[in-house]
């Protein structure tokens, strides 16, 4: 006698926090819900909390040592397998894409393309960024004298809104390329490609920590982040004007870098996120 086949439930995806290599959920239990482009729902992703932006700052600042000191040439080849990962999970991020955007097939498509594209640009910056920026200087002695930009440390990103995959690459991959950590907050609205790009990270040979990825409150976590004493710089390219003068007046305490962006392939933007060393070393006779 045949038998009815049972309905299939689907396996809904789980949005968590990407902190120092694994996914936790938040540590307050909080969640929020994200809608698509037609209003119907698609996830609850985790709406982070203050204790979770301090503990992705201690992992970023805990792998900051080992990505600074990493040759340039290492960092360079690890964006580049994030592309390749990237460009193998085309059709996982297009669905998000045009459910969350309303964008068509073909438009998420070219977002995820460009995004490959970026990837690949900001690696190839990866170690010609010193020799483009560094500098020796004249000076009057038997002196060398030599500028050089380093990494800044510990960098805070809120991603711009949509494009959101793009806007979030270009925004990541300027920062960590030159040997920055970071600690992304995802576009509140549009959250979904920043989490499925963590697990692109989590299996990157990407070090643990040198990027966190928190969902949520912008409202919330900008102030949090604008006086926290250990994040020395701050991509404000994702926050309304009212947002970007509360961080600015917040950070001017603790001299913290405060940018904005509009473009997503910059070099003055890895350029901004780092420090220019001058060294005096005396000529050999």
């Amino acid at each position: 006698m045949a038998t009815t086949p049972m309905p299939r439930i689907d396996v809904l995806k789980t949005y968590k926090l990407f902190i120092a290599g694994a996914f936790p959920r938040s540590e307050s239990g909080r969640v929020y819900a994200v809608k698509g482009a037609k209003g119907e729902h698609l996830a609850n992703p985790a709406l982070a909390s203050r204790k979770d932006l301090r503990d992705a700052v201690v992992a970023a600042r805990g792998a900051f040592a080992g990505w600074s000191s990493a040759t340039a040439y290492n960092r360079g080849q690890i964006l580049y397998r994030m592309a390749e990962i990237l460009e193998g999970r085309t059709e996982q991020l297009v669905s998000e894409i045009t459910a969350l955007e309303g964008a068509t097939v073909k438009a998420a498509t070219s977002q995820v393309q460009e995004s490959v594209d970026l990837l690949v640009w900001y690696a190839g910056w990866s170690d010609k960024i010193m020799s483009i920026a560094g500098s020796t200087n004249p000076v009057s002695g038997p002196y060398y004298n030599f500028s050089t930009p380093e990494p800044m440390g510990v960098v805070a990103i809120f991603a711009a809104a949509k494009p959101a995959l793009l806007n979030f690459v270009g925004a990541l991959a300027a920062v960590i390329t030159s040997g920055n950590t970071a600690v992304v907050i995802a576009s509140e609205k549009f959250p979904l490609p920043a989490i499925t790009f963590s697990e692109i990270m989590a299996t990157s040979d990407l070090p643990s920590g040198v990027v966190n990825v928190l969902t949520g409150s912008s409202t919330e976590l900008a102030p949090w982040a604008a006086s926290h004493m250990d994040i020395d710089a701050i991509d404000a390219s994702g926050l309304t004007p009212k947002q970007l003068k509360e961080v600015q007046i917040a950070g001017a305490a603790n001299l913290k870098r405060i940018r904005t962006y509009s473009g997503a392939k910059s070099v003055d933007r890895i350029l901004n996120f780092m420090e220019t060393k001058t060294v005096w070393h005396p000529m050999g006779i």
